[in-house]
């Protein structure tokens, strides 16, 4: 398989033959948030995207349409485009999505997110299907140790978000706006449990080091996520009874 199924551009009959080949269904979910003034408000959509066209192609599975908006992490400013929902409704919706696929003939569901607040997480992580499995991927919550320079590793825009969207989508980056902004250690630990923390007001509207970011490092962080999922997700058979990965 060289090109990506999308389900949105099949017929109904290629569906259904599809599904009868791998009855899988790889479902990216994304966010509609600001991730600093160097950064486009998609990029948490962009980087599931393109991990879901490139999953499709490489093992022959169906790839829903990208769910565009999420839970986004809380702020104490109102940032321009910024759109999200609720825990509970993006939970009620992903449930009622996932219910009409399963009538189709998916048996198994792989939810791909790259965006670790916990309210998203958890609306993504305690789905219910009839009989499917659903296994939600959070492709940060992959261990980056020894690959990031910041040693507060995968934060909010940036070292890990921004050289991959160097990668992914170079176009759409603006490093010369690009602004390093670390709290102290008190605050940031308070962040990482993002359901009852804030981005600071004096934030660019992310958090790290995107200034140590680079394509290169992009490219050698995305092919790893890319293999890691595959493997653990869908190489060597999906096993178990779903859960996060």
């Amino acid at each position: 398989m060289t090109r990506p199924l999308h389900l949105k551009s099949l017929l109904p009959d290629a569906v259904r033959d599809a599904l009868a080949r791998d009855p899988r269904l790889l479902v990216p979910v994304g966010t509609c948030e600001q991730h600093g003034p160097h950064l486009p408000l998609g990029c948490d959509s962009l980087i599931v995207e393109r991990l879901a066209d490139d999953l499709s192609a490489e093992f022959g599975i169906l790839r829903a349409p990208t769910v565009e908006y999420g839970v986004n992490t809380a702020t104490k400013v109102a940032y321009p485009g910024n759109a999200a929902v609720r825990r509970k409704t993006l939970h009620r919706w992903m449930n009622d999505l996932l219910g009409s696929w399963e009538l189709s003939g998916v048996d198994t569901f792989v939810i791909l997110t790259a965006h670790g607040h916990d309210p998203h997480q958890e609306a993504l992580s305690t789905l219910r299907t009839l009989r499917a499995r659903v296994f939600t991927v959070d492709v940060f919550a992959l261990d980056f140790a020894g690959h990031l320079e910041d040693a507060d590793g995968p934060v909010h825009g940036g070292e890990l978000d921004t050289s991959l969207m160097l990668y992914l989508a170079p176009h759409l980056v603006r490093m010369d706006l690009a602004r390093d902004y670390l709290p102290s250690p008190r605050p940031l630990e308070r962040f990482r449990r993002w359901a009852t923390s804030s981005l600071p007001a004096v934030s660019p509207g992310s958090l790290g080091r995107p200034s140590l970011a680079s394509r290169d490092k992009g490219e050698r962080l995305y092919k790893m996520i890319q293999v890691r999922v595959a493997a653990r997700v869908l190489g060597g058979g999906v096993g178990g009874d779903g859960g996060a990965v």
